[in-house]
């Protein structure tokens, strides 16, 4: 559902940011160490450090705002 809004947002800021999907179903390691207990999952990372995770289905504007929010720190 919300993976359409991923791809848009992935295609839209490419010069500056890495978007990557990972299938928890797939790699159960990987979401037991990141502590993910719904999907879908956004997580944010800046310089490999996790800053932050949206959790749910969320509008396009949610994902952008919590990206735009961390874009301005760097």
């Amino acid at each position: 559902m919300i993976a359409p809004v991923i791809d848009e947002i992935a295609d839209e800021c490419k010069e500056t940011l890495k978007v990557v999907k990972i299938n928890t179903d797939q790699n159960p390691s990987t979401a037991t160490e990141y502590g993910i207990r719904s999907i879908p999952t956004i997580m944010i990372f800046i310089e490999g450090k996790k800053v932050d995770t949206v959790i749910g289905a969320v509008p396009k504007s949610t994902l952008a705002s919590a990206l735009q929010k961390h874009l301005q720190k760097k």
